[in-house]
């Protein structure tokens, strides 16, 4: 057998895309709740008001003015604020997980829900929520794998702290964590700190204005800060806590045999890498010091920060994998196509996804190995997902034959990484087990899920659950731990 008895079979959500209820139960606003939905040709825009008091937008990687303050129109449609509803429809969700066979599921905390400011203002019926979420889950036997923060941060903390910015941000997330560590002990065992560390970088993921390379490192340094004493913490709390990091991670290979192509490549695989080397290690990479010199980013540090970086190091690497790329010295030779957050080379030897996200089962075995020789820590794969279009056939049902191709694939590549390379593998958790709003495009027409759910891109439908041609063979992928992929 590949898999251990005991290995975490589940599927993987977040709260700003899946839970909804974004003003219910004394939440406070996120800055999530300030973005709309787009497509394939119109981006996710930001909606704030300048200090003139005029509303403005800009899409969601461009830089907020100085001052300006998020904004929520009530004539726009945000696809967070209901999203695909969890929050009231919870119990359904999980007794079709538990249908499933999940051993565990991973989804992520709100901080706007339990401190709506984002300080030590503390909203019971927030920790309520999850108290019921986590029984629900523990009823069943399905674990839960909770991300402490995923893509957001609560907007006061945005509009009046210029969000990681200012160092007193790191103290209200400890605060958040151990708040959520003590109510949450004995029900909540795995966790993660930061979502996909690596992609944080724009008002409405760490609520700065100005997204410069070096207020982002400034930032970045802060939230290295902020997960290490989070990991002391729960560590402190409750020794059986396993708490890791979470990166999105995405193998880059040369374009060609070129030297320069094979060195861009390592450059781009190193960049990724250097976000796991500060969690995992406990120091910043000489690579990263030396560009920091080079660029003349110099990062300010409280006395002892360093010391807490190499104490608070993760337990294991979560990490998503969507897809590969390739890296060339002449950009200009290569096509781009799209990606998971960023523009991807297009690789001659594999296809894509309607969204262009290249395809390579292949890169799934590449990336566990690479992963656990260099690190030798617990890995667990925490996202891993194709978004399609679904039609809904005359008499119900979805027969997303192309999913389920994806997942044997994907699966057989980390069964081989396990059985045949040795690699440390806790679990696996596919992206959006359940549809969801895409983080990307904000759209809900480009679906992941085994669980289908009645909504359009207008925020349109009935919300009604029903179950894929996927959902029944996950069921047995996971009932066989693993062995039969056959569909």
């Amino acid at each position: 057998m590949a898999f251990s008895k005991d290995f975490l079979w589940g599927g993987a959500t977040a709260a700003n895309q899946y839970e909804g209820g974004y003003l219910s139960g004394g939440k406070g606003l996120s800055t999530l709740d300030a973005i709309t939905g787009g497509n394939q040709d119109q981006p996710r825009m930001i909606t704030f008001k300048t200090k003139e008091g005029k509303i403005e937008r800009v899409t969601r990687e461009q830089s907020l003015p100085e001052g300006a303050l998020g904004y929520v129109d009530p004539e726009q449609y945000y696809p967070s604020h209901v999203a695909t509803d969890f929050y009231h429809h919870w119990k359904e969700d999980i007794a079709l997980f538990a249908e499933m066979g999940y051993k565990c599921f991973r989804m992520s905390i709100s901080w706007a829900r339990i401190c709506p400011k984002g300080n030590e203002e503390i909203n019971e019926e927030g920790l309520a929520f999850y108290d019921r979420i986590f029984d629900e889950l523990n009823k069943y036997g399905i674990e839960p794998v909770v991300t402490i923060n995923h893509f957001d941060i609560p907007m006061y903390l945005a509009d009046e702290y210029d969000g990681w910015m200012d160092r007193r941000v790191v103290d209200y997330f400890v605060f958040f964590c151990e708040t959520v560590f003590n109510r949450y002990k004995g029900k909540v065992k795995y966790w993660m700190t930061f979502n996909e560390i690596n992609f944080l970088r724009s008002w409405t993921q760490i609520g700065i204005h100005d997204n410069s390379k070096p207020k982002r490192w400034q930032a970045m340094h802060h939230l290295f800060v902020a997960s290490a004493k989070a990991v002391l913490k729960g560590h402190a709390i409750d020794p059986e806590n396993k708490i890791g990091m979470m990166v999105a991670y995405i193998p880059s290979y040369p374009m060609t045999a070129d030297p320069k192509d094979v060195f861009a490549a390592l450059q781009f695989n190193r960049d990724q890498e250097s976000f796991i080397d500060v969690q995992v290690k406990g120091y910043y990479p000489a690579h990263r010091i030396k560009e920091f010199e080079r660029e003349n980013i110099v990062i300010e540090k409280q006395t002892g920060d360093d010391e807490l970086i190499a104490k608070g190091t993760v337990d294991y690497i979560g990490f998503s994998y969507y897809m590969s790329t390739a890296s060339t010295a002449d950009p200009d030779k290569v096509k781009y196509v799209g990606g998971n957050q960023m523009p991807a080379v297009k690789n001659p030897y594999l296809t894509e996804s309607d969204w262009g996200w290249a395809v390579d089962p292949l890169g799934l075995r590449i990336s566990l190995c690479k992963l656990y020789d260099r690190y030798n820590v617990p890995l667990f794969i925490v996202e891993n997902g194709f978004g399609a279009v679904d039609v809904v056939e005359s008499d119900g049902s979805i027969d997303d034959d192309y999913r389920i191709q994806y997942f044997h694939d994907h699966i057989k590549a980390m069964k081989d990484a396990v059985e045949l390379d040795g690699v440390d593998l806790m679990g696996y958790t596919p992206w959006g087990c359940i549809d969801l709003v895409s983080a990307g495009t904000g759209e809900m027409k480009k679906r992941y899920g085994f669980i289908y759910v009645d909504l359009d891109d207008e925020g349109n439908g009935t919300l009604d659950r029903s179950r894929k041609k996927s959902f029944h063979w996950y069921k047995k992928v996971i009932a066989s731990n693993g062995e039969d992929l056959s569909n």
